[in-house]
C-alpha cells in the first residue's frame, strides 16, 4: 500500500474538524447496538422513521456511524473504479485502500463513506440520498455479524414461532413478493435481500438486515395488504395497464411494514428451518415446491451465494471465504427446496405455508392462477 496517502483516521478527521454532530439515534440489530450521530436534525427524523421498531434508549454502541451533512465531496485522492456487477454497463461507484481503512465514493450523488476500524463515516448530501446512509448504516452490521463467523447469503426470509424459511432465487423471481405473501399470512418478517446464517445450540439461525422491502407496483396491486404502499393517483394510473406492462415498470416503493401489517413483525432473527430457491421459468402448469440435493444443483446454488462487496473490509486483509463449499457446508443441515414452474404466488404461498407447519416432503403448489 502507498503510504503517502493519508491515514483514513487524518482524512476522517479533516472532515469532521470543527463540526458538531450534535444529534443522535440509538439502534438495536439483534444483539448488535448500534449509534448514529449527525450534524442534521432532519436526516435523523428521516432515519427515526425508518428504523421504526428498532429504536432502543441510548447505551454503549459496538458501532457508531458518523453521518454529515454537506456538499458532495472529491476526495484529493486518485480513486479506483470499481467494477460494475455482471449484465450492469455503469461504474457507480470508486474507492481507495487508506492506511486503516477504506474511502468509497458514489460517483453519481458524490457522497463518501470512509470506514475501518472504528471509524464508519458518511458525508456529502446524506438528507438527499437517505436510501445511501441506510444502506451504509446495514453495511456495518454486516461487516460486524461477519466479522463473528456468519456467512452472506442472497435471500429473503420470513418466520414464526416454528422456524424460518430462507428464500432465494436470481434476480426478478420475486423474493419479496413472497415474502410479503407471506406476512399477509401470519409470517414474520426477517430480511429483504441480505442474510447472514451461522450455526447455533439450536441449529442454524439466520439475521435480517433491516432494510425494508422495496416493491413494483404490481406486488402492490395483487396484495391487498400492499394497496396503501401507493399514493391514490398512483394506484388509479397502474389499474389501467395490462398486467405484462405492469410487472416491467421499474418504479420502486418502500414497504414500511409496521403500517401494512402492525407493529412487531420485522423480527430481523430467526432459526432456519428450510431453504426455498424460486427457480420458475414460466411454463405452463402449476408450480411446484421438490426438495433438492445443492451438492447436485450447483446451478441452484449460485442463487444463494453472495459475495460481501465494497463495504466489506477484512479485518486480516483477507477476503471472505465465499466458496462454494463454505456454503455447502452451512446449509447441509438444512433441506433446500426448488419453486419450479408457473410463476404464482398464491399457491406458493400455500405451499411455503405446508412446508414450515409440516414438515420437508414434496410439495403440489396447485394450478397456477389464471
Amino acid at each position: 500500500m502507498n503510504t503517502a496517502y493519508p491515514s483514513l483516521e487524518a482524512l476522517a478527521s479533516a472532515y469532521l474538524a470543527g463540526r458538531r454532530l450534535e444529534h443522535g439515534l440509538s439502534l438495536r440489530f439483534g444483539q448488535c447496538r448500534l449509534r448514529l450521530d449527525s450534524n442534521s436534525l432532519a436526516l435523523v427524523h428521516t432515519l427515526r422513521e425508518y428504523f421504526r421498531g428498532f429504536q432502543v434508549p441510548d447505551e454503549k454502541a459496538d458501532i457508531v456511524v458518523q453521518a454529515l451533512e454537506g456538499h458532495a465531496a472529491s476526495p484529493d485522492l486518485p480513486l479506483l473504479a470499481k467494477e460494475p456487477d455482471p449484465g450492469k454497463p455503469r461504474v457507480k461507484e470508486e474507492y481507495r485502500d487508506l492506511p486503516g481503512g477504506r474511502l468509497v465514493r458514489k460517483r453519481l450523488t458524490g457522497m463518501v463513506f470512509l470506514f475501518g476500524g472504528a471509524i464508519n463515516l458518511a458525508l456529502g448530501p446524506c438528507l438527499r440520498n437517505d436510501n445511501q446512509v441506510v444502506n451504509f448504516i446495514n453495511s456495518r452490521y454486516i461487516q460486524w455479524l461477519l466479522e463473528r463467523g456468519h456467512l452472506l447469503c442472497h435471500a429473503a426470509a420470513v418466520g414464526n414461532a416454528q422456524g424460518g424459511l430462507a428464500l432465494a432465487g436470481f434476480s426478478g423471481m420475486g423474493k419479496s413478493t413472497l415474502a410479503l405473501h407471506l406476512m399477509s399470512r401470519g409470517l414474520d418478517f426477517v430480511s429483504n435481500d441480505r442474510l447472514l446464517i451461522k450455526p447455533s445450540e439450536n441449529g442454524l439461525a439466520m439475521h435480517g438486515v433491516a432494510k425494508l422491502p422495496r416493491i413494483n407496483p404490481g406486488t402492490a396491486l395483487t396484495n391487498p395488504d400492499l394497496h396503501a404502499v401507493l399514493p391514490h393517483e398512483d394506484r388509479e394510473l397502474y389499474q389501467g395497464l395490462a398486467p405484462a406492462n405492469l410487472w416491467t415498470l421499474e418504479r420502486k416503493y418502500d414497504v414500511f411494514l409496521d403500517r401494512c401489517f402492525g407493529h412487531g413483525r420485522f423480527k430481523i432473527t430467526s432459526g432456519l428451518r428450510a431453504l426455498v430457491i424460486l427457480n420458475w421459468r414460466g411454463q405452463e402448469g402449476g408450480c411446484r415446491l421438490a426438495q433438492v440435493d445443492l451438492e447436485r444443483r450447483p446451478d441452484l446454488l449460485g442463487a444463494v451465494m453472495k459475495s460481501p462487496g465494497l463495504f466489506y473490509l477484512p479485518p486480516t486483509g483477507r477476503l471472505a471465504d465465499v466458496s462454494p463449499q463454505t456454503y455447502l457446508k452451512a446449509l447441509a443441515s438444512r433441506p433446500t427446496f426448488e419453486l419450479t414452474g408457473s410463476p404464482d404466488f398464491t399457491s406458493a404461498t400455500e405451499a411455503c405455508l405446508e412446508l414450515l407447519s409440516h414438515g420437508c416432503q414434496d410439495s403440489a403448489a396447485g394450478p397456477a392462477a389464471p
